[in-house]
């Protein structure tokens, strides 16, 4: 799974009958690079989302017959980042000495 962000949504009067008529959305990740996916929980531009993809995107559907690679698993209302504070060896030995 990954996270992306919902920047769109795509308009398709003709498609091929193994896509039916659920939602498209277009998505972005943090370094730019675009991305469909089909929406069973009803994301809005703006949404920050998490994906699954491969076969998994097909059984999210809830139908291993859509004809996806690429799911909206679900909305993401927040998360935590944890990151280390990157410490200076030198500053350690000599916070350690003191």
């Amino acid at each position: 799974m990954e996270i992306r962000q919902v920047i769109g949504s795509l308009v398709c009067t003709h498609r091929i009958t193994g896509l039916g008529h659920w939602d498209l959305r277009l998505l972005q990740d943090t370094k730019g690079k675009h991305y469909v996916a089909t929406d069973p929980v009803d994301a809005r531009p703006g949404d920050w989302v998490f994906v699954v993809s491969g076969s998994a995107a097909r059984y999210a559907m809830g139908d291993a017959g859509i004809l996806t690679d690429l799911t909206i698993g679900g909305i993401i209302d927040r998360w935590e980042e944890e990151r280390a504070a990157a410490v200076e060896p030198t500053a350690l030995a000599t916070a350690r000495a003191a």
